[in-house]
């Protein structure tokens, strides 16, 4: 059986998640997961991101006897602290200055659950902005776009402009790194393939 054959669960409401799978063919369904996305006392972030993303895996699963559950979750870190999604403009303003100039780290945890077995894995990118005065950072955050994303930024997006170098996978910067995705798939018995034109 492979991933096109099989009913394929997306775990998450991220559009950039959905618009990933599309665009290398895997159709597939919508269902987020709600889960408590604490971090946990003495926690990693890279466990952190890995653990939250088998739990929504997991959540989406149980009730999906079947099907295959893709899950993902995505943090910025910055001085070893995690950045998650800035609750209002001052949290984004402070987040965004934070990050001006200088380099942090986007984790990409992802988990692929199919019956009883679930495989995941952390993707590890190294992203740099440019330097970015007050002035621009208030008018990115006017364009909405920092408010629901970890780090108050999104690359595929206005955020693209300040980003200077990417030394990794962009696709997970994005949310979802498709060659790690092909490998979790092939683990649990749901392999990608080629779909020829025309089918």
């Amino acid at each position: 059986m492979s991933v096109h054959s099989a009913r394929v669960i997306l775990a998450s409401a991220s559009p950039r998640r959905r618009e990933l799978l599309r665009l290398v063919g895997i159709e597939h369904e919508i269902r987020p997961a709600d889960i408590d996305e604490s971090l946990l006392p003495g926690e990693t972030p890279a466990a952190h991101a890995e653990r939250l993303a088998r739990a929504k895996a997991h959540a989406v699963a149980e009730h999906e006897p079947g099907a295959v559950v893709i899950a993902a979750d995505t943090i910025v870190v910055v001085d070893g602290e995690v950045l998650g999604k800035p609750g209002d403009e001052t949290a984004a303003r402070a987040m965004l200055r934070r990050l001006s100039g200088r380099t942090h780290t986007v984790l990409t945890a992802i988990a692929v659950a199919r019956e009883s077995q679930t495989e995941s894995a952390v993707e590890s990118v190294d992203v740099t902005f440019r330097p970015l005065n007050d002035e621009e950072i208030g008018a990115y955050i006017a364009t909405g776009e920092p408010m629901d994303k970890a780090g108050a930024y999104g690359i595929q997006g206005y955020g693209a402009t300040i980003v200077e170098r990417v030394n990794g996978d962009y696709f997970s910067v994005m949310g979802l790194g498709l060659r790690r995705l092909v490998e979790l798939l092939e683990r649990v018995g749901a392999p990608y393939r080629f779909k020829p034109v025309g089918l």
